[in-house]
This record gives structure tokens, C-alpha cells and sequence, in this order.
């Protein structure tokens, strides 16, 4: 006997519905109203409170440590980790490790940045007499400035939301995204502060995009030694075609007898000179070069590399020494195996 599809339950909506798509789509946008609005309240709280705690970062001899329970501790850990990519020294330690062994990672000379919106979290409170005895200063973001924490705290800054997004008014929401805008708000200031610059962003990702187009320089990329297509200017070009083969760069230098580069040979060049029907096996490549050639000298940027190809319309470069000697070559291919385009 053949089954039947199950009847769907009375109190679930098909999401093909329109009603039912109406709503989700409603409460969506209302999820963004009332954390967009939580966010802009923030813009009062940029008092004397938010540049003290501002100052005790800044002042800080040792490290912003972050802690926090629950979605708080997923807020601080990515403050933190924000905090330490943008000129400020921090970590996160998890309360609940701190009061088992963890509370050793913090010394004298650090500032402890605390995230709790009820300001009542026991793991956090527990640790207060500690954080007193350290003498360090104690920066609290909550949502309730009466709270335990808050009234504990050197410093404390009030991140607390007329209401959480979420309908039931239980999971935290808008609570959250409060407390996040305010440590960009605190990084972002204290990245102003020490003058922090694309170069010492570039230093903390070195794996990133940044840090390869601010970091690397063509040194690290170019063909040096035997792998430098090179050839005599008296070669034969049918020689020069065999060199190219070989190294594989589409293109090969043209030096003289000191290894000086006076010129280059490469795959727009054979075009052209097929177009002229010349003997390649007697003509030396010196009448078929382009006399000179794009060159750079070596240590120069990758990104400034792929600048001057891009403006010259050239996929290769040569690279010289102050004399004008060959050391190295590089073409696109190696700028985007390097992620520098």
C-alpha cells in the first residue's frame, strides 16, 4: 500500500507561502532596526568614561587582557584579537579557566577589559577581589551601571540596550553587537592614537592580502642564478629561442660581455620578427631586441612591480644592480602566484 506524505502540522507555515515569507522577511528587518538603533545610542557614550579607558590603554605597559562568559566571551575574543592586530597588545582568557590557573596570565602591568551585560556574571565577579589585589586597572562593559562589575570597575562604560532583538527577549542580540561596536570604537581610537600605520598592519598579516602588497619585495619572487633566461648579444636567435624554451618566462635578457643588460627579447618580439621573414639561425638576437628593456632595480615592492608592468603593458621586468648588471628576472605569472594581483 502506497504511503502518504505526512499532513503538515497545523502551527508550521510552508516557506512558500506568502504570508509566511512576508513575516520572515518582517522579522528580519526588524532584527536590524532594533540592533541599528542600539548601535547609534552608542554615539552618547563617547564620554569622559569611554577616553579614560581609552587612556589606561594607551598606558599600558604589559597587555589588554579580555575576558567574558558565553556570547560576551565571543564579543571579547574578537575585541581582543582586534585590539592586537591594530597596534594594541591583548589576548582573551575565559573566566572560568582564569579561576583555575589562567588568572597567572595577567600581571601588574596589564589592563583587564571585562564583558558582562548583566555586570552579575559569577565567573567575572569571582575573579574581582583578584583583578583589586593586582592593582591593575579594570575597564567593565556592561549593560547595567548599578551592576557588581560596573560599580567595581576603574573605568566603566555603559553598552546597555533599550532591548534585545531577539523576539522573547532572551538570546542576546542587540546586547552583543552594542558591546562589539564599542571595542572597534575603543581600537579604532587607540589605533589613531599611536599612529598606526598600513606598514605596522601589514606586519600583524603577513598572510593577508595587505601584508603581501606591503611586505614583499621582488627579491623574494624573481629567478636569480642559472634560472635567469640570459643570452650574449652576438647569440643567434634561434639560440635565444632555445633559452627561452628552457627557462620558461616567455622572454629572455640580452646582456653584453660585463652581464650588463642592453636589451630584451621577448614573445611580442617573435611575433614581429616572424612577420619579417627573417633567418633565425643567422640573425643575432642584437637585431631583433628591444634595445634597453624595462628594468628595476632589486629590493623594490612587488605591488610597485606589478605598477610598473601594468603601466608599461609589459608581462616581464629585468632586474639590475646599481651597475646595470642582470641579477634577476620575474614575470606576471610569479606576481600572481604570489597573490600580489
Amino acid at each position: 500500500m502506497a504511503s502518504t506524505p505526512k499532513a503538515q502540522s497545523a502551527g508550521t507555515a510552508s516557506p512558500n507561502d506568502t504570508a509566511h515569507a512576508a513575516r520572515l522577511r518582517d522579522l528580519g528587518l526588524a532584527v536590524i532596526r532594533t540592533e541599528a538603533a542600539a548601535v547609534a545610542a552608542l554615539a552618547e557614550r563617547i564620554d569622559e568614561q569611554f577616553l579614560n579607558a581609552c587612556h589606561h590603554m594607551l598606558e599600558c605597559q604589559g597587555r589588554v587582557v579580555v575576558i567574558g562568559m558565553g556570547k560576551s566571551g565571543h564579543v571579547g575574543g574578537k575585541i581582543a584579537a582586534t585590539l592586537a592586530s591594530t597596534g594594541t597588545p591583548a589576548f582573551f582568557v575565559h573566566p572560568g579557566e582564569a579561576s583555575h590557573g589562567d588568572m597567572g596570565m595577567v600581571t601588574a602591568k596589564d589592563v583587564v577589559l571585562a564583558l558582562s551585560n548583566s555586570g552579575e556574571t559569577d565567573e567575572i565577579v569571582t575573579l574581582l577581589p583578584l583583578i583589586k589585589r593586582l592593582g591593575v586597572p579594570l575597564i567593565a562593559l556592561t549593560g547595567r551601571p548599578e551592576s557588581t562589575l560596573a560599580r567595581a570597575a576603574t573605568v566603566h562604560i555603559d553598552v546597555g540596550v533599550e532591548k534585545e532583538a531577539c523576539p522573547l527577549g532572551l538570546a542576546p542580540t542587540s546586547s552583543t553587537t552594542a558591546a562589539l561596536v564599542m571595542g572597534d570604537a575603543l581600537a579604532v581610537a587607540l589605533l589613531e592614537s599611536r599612529g598606526f600605520t598600513a606598514q605596522d598592519f601589514a606586519l600583524s598579516h603577513p598572510g593577508g592580502t595587505l601584508g603581501r602588497r606591503l611586505l614583499l619585495r621582488i627579491d623574494d619572487l624573481m629567478h636569480t642564478g642559472e634560472r635567469i633566461p640570459r643570452v650574449g648579444e652576438h647569440t643567434p636567435l634561434s639560440e635565444a629561442l632555445m633559452e627561452m624554451s628552457r627557462k620558461g618566462l616567455g622572454m629572455t635578457a640580452v646582456v653584453d660581455r660585463a652581464g650588463c643588460v642592453v636589451g630584451i627579447f621577448t614573445d611580442g618580439d617573435l611575433r614581429r620578427t616572424i612577420d619579417r621573414e627573417i633567418d633565425v639561425h643567422k640573425t643575432p638576437i642584437s637585431a631583433v631586441m628591444t634595445r634597453g628593456g624595462k628594468t628595476v632595480q632589486a629590493g623594490l615592492l612587488a605591488a610597485e612591480a606589478l605598477r610598473v608592468m601594468e603601466e608599461g603593458k609589459i608581462n616581464a621586468l629585468l632586474v639590475v644592480n646599481a651597475d646595470r648588471q642582470l641579477v634577476g628576472a620575474l614575470n606576471m605569472h610569479d606576481l600572481l602566484r604570489a597573490g600580489v594581483v
